[in-house]
């Protein structure tokens, strides 16, 4: 009976483990600091909520609606106690692109095939890919998007409405090359506000959890509402969940599916790294780990969801959640009373909502894309002479301006490979002459032998490098390669040492491989090397090969006519004897 309770814990799902674990032994002290943790990111993730909505190219009702649904149901089934989900700058700089080329129908649709990818990469066991991507990619896609972000509302800020550009780079050169209106004073002036609230107000409060923005916010609208202001407003939020303007599929859709594929990668691809990203960071800060691949099922159910009620694409949030962990949160109560909270914020404060003014949306958003630099990272390059790092998250930035998001993930993936491959192909090779009279031994009969040490990766990248070295030396009877520093090696590796024991062996020489790796010396085994060559020519170590080849006799050179020809060029330094 036992074993059999066993057996069907283990095929138990996932999250109901979590949720054993995450409730067992919750008290009521634990509820109360969830309730206040809860209402806290609530405060916070308001007027977020309302920006990204806008910033996704959607409305303000569409982020509040996501921040509500989203936040509920990925908390409820999230890898972690911590996570806190809704919308994002990053998603939101993927998504205006999409809604500005294919309307908000495009942007549902592609939402749905994304939260699909996403899905299917949890329930595969995937979620350990996405760290394959390096750290200098993504720092410069994230600073990329902070400019998107930024750029994307200096309309809103200046009061003021320009034609729209499907780059970022575009839009920004237009301010400067095509005439623009007259900026807004009031619509600035509410912005500066908002910005102002943001950042002067931790340097006075110190308090953790200070919800800076909606200071701001409720500031900037109660001095546009007294003065006046005709600066625009963000208008009618409507009181629920479950928004008019939402997705119905469509035989239609199909033919939007083919155009939304790569768009909709991106999405998956994004959402994933954010929300593990977050993961990491709130792992750091809680000692609790994320469960990768229930996160990814959680994102995946939950943005399958979203399209049908009227949102955008949600992913786990780096502010909210952290706000949630200082504030003394517990469990996952505090993503559910988050988003409660701003269900009832939405129901009871609609019509306060409706008079924000635009721009100090904007200001909230002007903040948000500063402070979603990875500075720290950034400094670590930059203090550190990273060249290659410097590199790698300087043109991945541009392109993220530049090119769409997801051939900026493209351009980051190949140079940081470039740059791997091009630092791992640098092969160390010494090579040093034996002296026979210093080791106190006397060879018979006297030859000439050259021990070859050689350090790194031996692949196609780096094997002509070896190569190299070896030809520009005198031939040498008896040839040593020490490869105890080599802790990998390829195919085309192989066929330059074979080459080499080939040639040497014609012209009355022969070659020693020492200090093999395990897994160097399993390939050469595999690929027959080992037995062509003769187990008698590998062996530990340099000292074992000096003192065989001391006892080796010197042998003839191959001069019949079959081999001959093979001499006229003869690589590695070995000259043809006749």
């Amino acid at each position: 009976m036992a074993r059999s309770l066993s057996s069907l814990s283990r095929w138990q799902p996932e999250i109901i483990r979590l949720w054993r674990q995450e409730f067992s032994g919750y008290s009521r002290r634990d509820g109360q600091r969830d309730l206040i943790a809860g209402l806290t990111v609530a405060a916070v993730a308001l007027p977020l909520a309302l920006a990204f909505g806008v910033a996704s190219g959607s409305t303000p009702a569409a982020g509040l609606v996501t921040a509500v649904v989203g936040g509920f149901l990925i908390g409820l089934l999230s890898g972690a106690p911590y996570q806190i989900s809704g919308p994002t700058g990053a998603m939101s700089a993927v998504l205006i692109v999409i809604a500005q080329e294919h309307g908000l129908r495009g942007l549902w649709i592609a939402g749905v095939m994304s939260a699909i990818m996403i899905l299917a990469i949890g329930l595969l066991k995937l979620g350990r890919i996405v760290n394959l991507i390096p750290a200098p990619v993504i720092t410069g896609f994230t600073s990329g998007i902070a400019l998107v972000i930024a750029i994307g509302q200096i309309d809103n800020f200046l009061g003021i409405s320009t034609p729209s550009h499907e780059r970022s780079a575009e839009k920004l050169i237009a301010y400067v090359t095509d005439p623009v209106p007259t900026p807004d004073w009031q619509a600035i002036l509410c912005g500066l506000i908002v910005i102002a609230a943001m950042i002067g107000i931790p340097r006075v409060v110190k308090a953790p959890g200070v919800p800076t923005a909606l200071i701001g916010i409720a500031i900037a609208t109660a001095v546009s509402w007294l003065a006046g202001f005709d600066a625009k407003a963000i208008g009618e939020v409507p009181a629920g969940i479950i928004l008019s303007d939402r997705y119905t599929p469509s035989s239609d859709d199909l033919e939007l599916m083919k155009q939304l594929l790569v768009p909709a990668i991106s999405i998956a691809l994004l959402g994933s790294i954010e929300s593990l990203l977050c993961g990491v960071v709130a792992g750091r800060m809680t000692g609790k780990k994320l469960a990768v691949n229930q996160e990814l099922i959680a994102q995946g159910i939950g943005n399958l969801v979203l399209p049908f009620v009227g949102g955008v694409p949600a992913t786990a949030a780096i502010a909210r959640t952290s706000v949630g962990v200082k504030a003394g949160g517990t469990s996952r109560l505090v993503a559910l009373i988050h988003s409660v909270a701003l269900l009832l914020g939405s129901l009871f404060l609609a019509n306060l909502i409706s008079h924000i003014p635009m721009a100090a949306l904007a200001g909230v958003l002007f903040v948000t894309a500063w402070r979603m630099n990875e500075w720290h990272e950034i400094r670590y390059f930059v203090d550190r002479r990273l060249k290659g790092a410097i590199a790698t998250f300087a043109i991945t930035m541009i392109a993220t301006v530049a090119l769409d998001l997801t051939q900026a993930i493209v351009v980051g993936l190949v140079l940081s490979l470039a740059i791997f491959l091009a630092q791992i192909a640098r092969l160390d090779v010494n090579i040093a002459p034996v002296d026979w009279a210093k080791l106190g031994i006397t060879p018979l009969p006297p030859q000439d032998a050259q021990v070859i040490y050689v350090s790194g990766p031996l692949f196609f990248g780096s094997v002509n490098q070896l190569v190299e070295k070896i030809e520009s030396i005198p031939f040498a009877e008896t040839l040593i390669l020490s490869m105890r520093g080599v802790p990998m090696s390829d195919v085309s590796s192989v066929q330059a040492i074979e080459h080499l024991w080939h040639e040497h062996v014609k012209a009355g020489g022969t070659v020693y491989v020492t200090g093999l790796q395990p897994s160097v010396r399993r390939l050469f085994d595999r690929v027959g090397l080992v037995h062509e060559m003769g187990e008698a020519q590998f062996l530990w170590s340099a000292d074992q090969a000096i003192h065989r080849a001391a006892k080796r006799p010197l042998t003839p050179p191959i001069t019949t006519d079959d081999d001959r020809d093979g001499f006229n060029d003869l690589p590695l330094g070995v000259t043809a004897q006749a």
